[in-house]
């Protein structure tokens, strides 16, 4: 296995009927059933589905389809009826023969610790939440009463508008609470490419741009966070636009002179960084086969 595959594994939460892909129900629920029959499966994470939608997904999903499906739900605003809407779901699936399909990531917006608190005692043992919280201002307090209370943070870094991405500094920022926390993150929005660079910010052929940031280099920046890095060099890999300059093999990756091998990387994988959210999934991979980062199969399944 590469360090790549180290660092990537599981890492890709599919979210195809978000913007700037908008999916309906039916071609993402396809397409997420054949990414997880595909070449690149090893890097696939969840389906992201808003609570809203749960029964339209299951009206969508294929039948006697291997399992397990592992989604994530993002909630709305009335917490306590949204949590019995997944606690049905998971119930009436687990009772099902076929398709096995579990419901273990609750997704919940906050921006006080009164209701950060209140959410997580609210939400039962057997999900997951991450709480997606704004990074300005500073968002440390934030952080450190999600990890109070057993919980992971959510960062939003982009959208379809140059305004909805964070500056680099409030971005290292989060980070940082989050590692002086000792709390997990995931990221989502504006992450479908490995390298920082710009991009057209949707799929509409007069579409806007704006500087993105780069899973690879987010993922790097936390692992060289934990790694004892200076956060004037975290911030080069934040912003680091060389593809060139990021090397991996099977002990390792180095960006320039620095590297961290795959131990640290299962370690920060593990309680640091889980996983980005991307409405694409094909152009992660894609642009990771490009740039030799991993192998290209010979045929897509």
């Amino acid at each position: 296995m590469s360090a790549i595959q180290t660092l990537l594994r599981g890492s890709i939460d599919y979210a195809g009927l978000f913007p700037p892909a908008g999916l309906p129900m039916a071609p993402a629920v396809v397409n997420y059933a054949k990414y997880r029959a595909g070449p690149a499966a090893w890097a696939l994470g969840r389906f992201i589905v808003p609570v809203s939608r749960l029964v339209e997904f299951e009206a969508n999903l294929p039948p006697d389809t291997p399992g397990p499906w592992r989604l994530g739900v993002l909630a709305g605003t009335e917490l306590p009826a949204d949590l019995n809407q997944v606690a049905e779901f998971n119930l009436r699936h687990a009772s099902r023969r076929g398709t096995h399909v579990l419901a273990d990531v609750l997704e919940v917006k906050a921006d006080s610790e009164s209701r950060i608190a209140e959410i997580l005692r609210l939400v039962p043992a057997d999900l997951q939440a991450f709480i997606e919280i704004p990074v300005h201002p500073d968002p440390a307090d934030l952080v450190a009463a999600i990890g109070r209370e057993g919980g992971r943070a959510k960062v939003r870094t982009g959208g379809v508008t140059p305004e909805a991405f964070p500056d680099t500094a409030q971005l290292l920022r989060f980070l940082q609470a989050c590692r002086r926390s000792g709390v997990p993150l995931k990221a989502t929005a504006g992450l479908h490419h490995p390298v920082r660079a710009e991009y057209p910010l949707t799929y509409s052929p007069d579409s806007p741009r704006g500087t993105m940031f780069g899973f690879l280099n987010l993922f790097l920046a936390v692992a060289f966070l934990r790694a004892g890095m200076s956060e004037a060099l975290v911030a080069r890999v934040l912003e680091e636009g060389s593809a060139e300059v990021f090397q991996a093999d099977a002990t390792g990756i180095s960006w320039r002179d620095h590297r961290v091998d795959v131990a640290l990387l299962r370690q920060v994988r593990s309680d640091g960084i889980i996983s980005f959210g991307s409405c694409s999934f094909t152009e992660p991979i894609q642009d990771l086969e490009s740039l030799h980062l991993i192998e290209t199969p010979a045929h897509r399944a």
